[in-house]
């Protein structure tokens, strides 16, 4: 049977204990990452979200939290955005309805929150971003939109109406009379009403509308996707830092400017040359180290302060038998095989160390019993990883 002939998978599932998504893992990936969106019913049976909404609009107060209030003029289909941190008597002063409070990295605040992450396992943990908490009154949400990433929406408390477009020829083109980037022109193809428990999966550039049904809360678990260019500024400026100072454009071939001005051939040929290595790109393993910094280092919201009496190596081994090894929340962390073991690589260091080290350091768990790494082969080495780790504030050590 072609492609043309098959029969197009159901936009629409019901989940169950065995299988969450609706469908083992693998047909989820093979048929809807980054292809098709999919409305999963029941994906988290008799949800409650481990914050409130009161929880919520407490962090939004905070100094260091990214948080925003998105107003909506119903009659005159006008918005407004606000940005936090937010006194608490602006609350109080917001209307009845047509608003909504969004947070982001909230799971890097609440631990229980984060919890939720080990529910997306199937998914690299570095390509995982945050989760963002969306209160909203009814009638409240944030306009007809696209996002560039992929993203599941779980509803948390209430009900929201989630309208999207899965037209292909649906138009991208923005307002010019807001600074949200809202949809010029928007036609929903699919309409539905999602209770709590519920999930949305989104991949990117898919047209969408959420808008609150009485009060309820929205969790938007948002992966991470650099764009190209992201990716290509820090990749030149690696490449760039390798180069000797010595390399630099030279003519000793020039002649006799007959157009004064003029950039011509011969002097494109010779910009291209003083490029050296950048022009010949990286070799693999280059490639791989850039890759692995980059993206750990990628949208990070905060700096990790290190702590004031960090423990030595020594007397960390010591009681690595009794306690919990911690990540701290804002710092991101992958690993990769090497010929010699593997290299893991935390807030955009790179550290060498024992491959069963780096999965259980590098893997998507926030916590690791240290009984589990005392256990693992070339301890010496992966404690002095480890006390590194402890020292720069990206892990805590604490007895159980």
């Amino acid at each position: 049977m072609t492609d043309a002939r098959r029969k197009a998978p159901p936009i629409e599932v019901q989940a169950s204990a065995r299988q969450p998504l609706g469908m083992p893992v693998a047909r989820f990936l093979r048929d809807y990452w980054q292809k098709r969106p999919l409305l999963i019913r029941d994906a988290f049976p008799d949800f409650v979200p481990p914050l409130t909404p009161d929880d919520l609009a407490g962090l939004a107060c905070e100094e260091l939290a990214l948080s925003r209030i998105v107003l909506r003029d119903e009659k005159r289909d006008s918005w407004h955005l606000r940005t936090g941190p937010f006194a608490e008597t602006v609350f109080a002063g917001l209307p009845q309805s047509h608003w909504t409070l969004l947070v982001q990295d909230v799971d890097k605040w609440d631990a229980d929150l984060a919890a939720l992450l080990d529910h997306f396992a199937f998914l690299p943990s570095w390509r995982i971003d945050d989760i963002m908490v969306s209160y909203a009154t009814d009638g409240g949400g944030v306009g007809p939109h696209l996002d560039q990433y992929d993203v599941f929406l779980l509803q948390g408390i209430g009900q929201r109406r989630w309208r999207i477009s899965t037209d292909p020829h649906a138009s991208h083109a923005f307002r010019a009379d807001t600074e949200l980037k809202l949809l010029e022109e928007f036609e929903a193809t699919h309409d539905w009403l999602l209770e709590p428990g519920d999930m949305l999966y989104l991949p990117p550039n898919v047209p969408h509308e959420g808008t609150g049904v009485g009060e309820c809360m929205t969790l938007s678990i948002g992966m991470r996707a650099p764009a190209s260019s992201e990716l290509l500024v820090e990749f030149a400026e690696q490449v760039a830092a390798a180069l000797p100072e010595s390399q630099r454009y030279a003519d000793p071939d020039l002649r006799d400017a007959a157009e004064p001005g003029e950039v011509d051939a011969a002097a494109l040929n010779r910009a291209r040359a003083a490029l050296g290595a950048c022009a010949q790109a990286m070799d693999e393993e280059t490639f791989a180290d850039f890759f692995g910094r980059f993206i750990t280092s990628y949208r990070s919201a905060q700096n990790v302060a290190p702590p004031p009496r960090p423990p030595a190596a020594k007397a960390l081994d010591g009681k690595l038998e009794s306690s919990a090894v911690l990540r701290n929340p804002w710092s991101r962390f992958a690993w990769r095989r090497t010929p010699r073991g593997a290299v893991l690589y935390v807030a955009g260091e790179a550290h060498a160390c024992p491959l069963a080290w780096a999965r259980a350091l590098g893997g998507g768990k926030r916590s690791v019993a240290g009984a589990d790494l005392a256990r693992l082969p070339q301890r010496a080495a992966g404690v002095a990883v480890l006390a590194s780790l402890v020292q720069a504030g990206h892990v805590a050590v604490r007895r159980r």
